[in-house]
């Protein structure tokens, strides 16, 4: 029998490419069901992948509220937790806590019921009061770490023990991204705190899924920038024609590894091992060169009008800097990027009062309830509040009972509030709740995996078919549970 020897260069893809069209439907139509839906057959790992079903959301603008606002100051009003304030709480505190605490604090803030729904808001947030409508309260969410590091890496890794990837990144490695000029995931002013990097990292993903930082918490957002986004030493020519010589060399490299011990056309390990980190190097050199140009186009602001700036708060040196933060976002947003994390914080974990909470709490809502707003409005003027699902929290609630001299209040991962907005689910809506205090979540609980079992839903996407192979077993954002809440849909 003659032998065919086919050249080194001859890949899988360039047989799927070259071989009839009966042959190639059946291919992709296998690679379409395959339980990850990563489109094998593109060479960029960033290109937009199709969810597993219909998508409620297209993307998700997450506003992180660092260090922990105090739902029964916020969100979630308690008129025993009033009437019964300075007393003893009537039942038992969690096993573990962080700090000590004392007798039942009641809230300094009034609430009132807003809008067609009567959401009932505090007075912390009398602009975000005029948008309940379009917010989805779920006040039944709980954690398990009373810790900031462990309970931060947990919102945002759904693990707080080990080191995985990001909902960023798994959104990312699902659907891609709209503009091959950018990144699939950025997050805006960063806490370099409580995990830090970690937290918009890909863990054991490619490493073209890793979250893209503009500047970090300790940087206004008038000069968040990607590091080293300008090369002023050289022109983008010779840029080009350098990338261009250094990925033929790359490739070369990456086919004669892949042909010389039989991985060539074996699914198993075509993007593992060494050739997987240079792969992903390739991706990340090209996508770099492309964001050159297209990262300071979405943070110029100067083609936006005086209306809009206005809207965000950007007339008044409060709301100033959250303000530019979410009209960036919502700029990323239409340009295509996935996922954009918006984080408030600042150098004393914004939010954490254990002590002075009155002036702590009422500092920071004044910092972000305009700009939020604002971005609710303005993505519902541009019909993009329908197709961006917007998500806000924080990594924990805060107890009702007293911290120190009677202003101040301790973690609480037990039982707190988060809310969504756009994106398919029900607007002027509550879900869930805490007891009577406001310590535990009571009825319909959310666990941190169900939250994100649902975000990932919303955007298509089966939390246990989204899936990576790493150390001999299958990872997922929820690990072995979430349950979507599909009570949340409209």
């Amino acid at each position: 029998m003659t032998s065919i020897n086919f050249p080194s260069h001859f890949t899988r893809r360039t047989l799927l490419q070259r071989s009839a069209v009966g042959f190639g439907s059946l291919a992709l139509a296998s690679m379409l069901a395959n339980n990850s839906s990563i489109n094998a057959a593109s060479t960029d790992p960033l290109a937009a992948k199709q969810p597993h079903f219909p998508a409620r959301a297209k993307r998700i603008i997450f506003l992180l509220m660092s260090g922990g606002p105090s739902q029964v100051d916020t969100f979630d009003p308690k008129p025993l937790l009033t009437r019964d304030d300075g007393k003893p709480l009537p039942f038992a505190k969690p096993r573990v806590q962080f700090n000590a605490t004392s007798n039942l604090l009641k809230s300094p803030w009034r609430f009132r019921q807003y809008g067609d729904s009567g959401l009932p808001v505090s007075e912390l947030f009398p602009h975000l009061a005029q948008r309940v409508d379009d917010l989805c309260m779920i006040h039944s969410i709980h954690g398990t770490n009373p810790a900031h590091g462990g309970a931060m890496m947990k919102l945002h890794t759904g693990s707080d023990n080990f080191i995985r990837p990001s909902i960023g990144s798994w959104v990312s490695y699902g659907l891609g991204t709209d503009n091959a000029n950018l990144p699939a995931f950025v997050t805006i002013c960063p806490t370099l705190a409580f995990g830090g990097i970690n937290n918009w990292s890909t863990a054991f993903l490619p490493a073209v899924y890793q979250g893209t930082p503009l500047g970090d918490a300790s940087v206004p957002s008038n000069k968040a920038r990607v590091k080293f986004i300008n090369n002023p030493l050289l022109p983008r020519e010779v840029q080009r024609l350098q990338l261009d010589r250094l990925n033929a060399m790359n490739r070369d490299h990456l086919e004669r590894v892949r042909s010389g011990d039989g991985r060539v056309g074996n699914p198993a390990y075509e993007l593992s091992g060494p050739e997987a980190s240079l792969e992903a190097r390739i991706n990340s050199f090209e996508l770099a060169f492309h964001m050159q140009t297209a990262i300071p186009q979405v943070e110029d602001l100067s083609a936006e009008s005086v209306a809009t700036k206005k809207l965000y708060g950007m007339d008044d040196p409060v709301t100033e800097n959250y303000g530019r933060m979410c009209l960036m976002a919502r700029r990323f947003a239409e340009a295509g990027v996935r996922f954009i994390q918006v984080t408030h914080n600042d150098s004393k974990v914004q939010w954490d009062q254990h002590a002075d909470l009155k002036n702590g709490h009422e500092k920071n809502a004044r910092e972000v309830d305009l700009p939020i707003a604002g971005l609710l409005a303005d993505l519902k003027s541009r019909g993009m509040l329908d197709d961006t699902l917007v998500w806000w929290g924080s990594e924990f609630g805060r107890t009702p009972t007293a911290e120190g001299t009677r202003d101040g209040r301790d973690h609480n991962p037990e039982g707190f509030t988060m809310w969504l907005a756009g994106g398919g689910v029900k607007g002027g809506f509550r879900y869930g709740s805490t007891d009577d205090y406001g310590y535990y979540a009571h009825e319909d609980k959310v666990h941190i995996h169900d939250l994100h079992a649902t975000l990932l839903h919303l955007l298509g996407l089966d939390h246990e078919r989204l899936t990576y192979r790493h150390a001999g077993r299958d990872f997922r954002l929820t690990d072995v549970e979430g349950n979507v809440v599909k009570e949340l849909f409209a």
